[in-house]
């Protein structure tokens, strides 16, 4: 399966295919605004087209990384949509952060298609994403999943099959959840020494090094 689409060319996307095109698979991009498909595919070695029908078409594998769940919904069931253009067999890998709701229900649509979905949402920031460092939490069957590890690793370091479909949404919320623990702490740790006179900055750049180097990490995801 070296055919991928990828769709969805943010902050994220657009290096997250570029990694893909560096590892040596055959990239179709697609974005809404077209420029930037047009510009991806001036730094790397793919085709862009205007729709993701188009895009599915030419397929094996099928990436999505898009801004929310109706974009996601757009994307695959709306015009011009995933669904118009995809083959049986297919597997879609879903990346962007939505509701597990979301993923059963796109997997559902999918599966009257005869085709595969994985719930895919990512942590590591921008940084990840450009240095494919991200990792990956997941949501499917194990026997689609051992289909796609080539694909996950070419941008990520680290990626992990949770359970079924909905399974790598819900992680990533559990993930959430432990940075925002993180950064109340880190606001009360500020109020706290700006209450006492200390040079703020100076301090977390030194407890960043030692037993809460997970503040450094925060920042990334």
């Amino acid at each position: 399966m070296r055919n991928v689409a990828f769709l969805g060319l943010g902050v994220m996307g657009y290096p997250m295919a570029g990694h893909l095109a560096k590892a040596g698979f055959n990239v179709t991009v697609y974005n809404r605004t077209p420029g930037k498909a047009e510009r991806w595919c001036q730094e790397y070695n793919g085709t862009a087209v205007t729709t993701p029908e188009e895009a599915a078409k030419m397929a094996d594998i099928i990436c999505v990384c898009v801004g929310n769940d109706n974009d996601l919904r757009q994307v695959i069931m709306g015009d011009n949509g995933v669904v118009k253009g995809i083959r049986e067999n297919t597997i879609v890998i879903d990346h962007t952060t939505t509701s597990a709701e979301v993923a059963s229900e796109m997997a559902q649509e999918l599966a009257n298609k005869q085709v595969a979905f994985l719930d895919g949402p990512v942590s590591g920031g921008q940084a990840g994403a450009e240095n494919g460092k991200l990792t990956v939490m997941l949501g499917g069957k194990a026997s689609v999943y051992e289909q796609v590890t080539e694909v996950l690793d070419a941008y990520s370091q680290y990626h992990r099959l949770l359970g079924d479909v909905g399974a790598g949404q819900k992680a990533k919320m559990m993930n959430q959840i432990c940075i925002a623990g993180v950064v109340q702490g880190l606001a009360e740790a500020l109020a706290f020494g700006q209450n006492a006179g200390m040079d703020c900055e100076a301090v977390v750049d030194v407890i960043s090094r030692g037993g809460c180097a997970i503040l450094a990490n925060a920042k990334q995801t």
